[in-house]
């Protein structure tokens, strides 16, 4: 019957170890948990903050091309233009010719009368001479 008694003692000390052993597991269960909580709010937080970052990259991108897009409208006619400009009546005066005149000391109206310029170019062409000869 001791041995019986002893048996019992023994199981009792085994539940108990056993018991202990459950309790602790299931604190550094809990733990855990509560780490991968803490880990998984972050990463949510990442997540949004990486979302923000795309969409404004996103909106960054639609409005560069809406302005390529306009950049292209407008420059899409300067080919014909230029051609214009190339084919105009042949008996006036080109701007490389209208800038040697200001080089020789045309002025603005003597330009737009001999050289068929508008008021505008004339000027340009005169400004870029006088800022050549500042610079030289």
């Amino acid at each position: 019957m001791i041995w019986i008694a002893s048996l019992a003692v023994a199981l009792a000390v085994a539940c108990s170890v056993l018991g202990y052993a459950c309790h602790q597991l299931s604190q550094r269960l809990r733990r855990e948990v509560e780490a991968q909580a803490g880990r998984d709010a972050l990463r949510d937080q990442r997540i949004k903050e990486l979302g923000r970052r795309l969409e404004t990259y996103l909106e960054g991108s639609v409005r560069m091309g809406e302005d390529l897009h306009e950049l292209r409208r407008l420059v899409a006619p300067l080919p014909d233009r230029l051609t214009q400009l190339e084919q105009r009546d042949p008996h006036s005066l080109s701007f490389s010719q209208a800038s040697r005149l200001v080089g020789l000391g045309a002025s603005v109206d003597d330009l737009t009368q001999s050289c068929g310029l508008t008021q505008a170019e004339a000027e340009l062409v005169s400004r870029l001479h006088q800022a050549g000869k500042d610079r030289g």
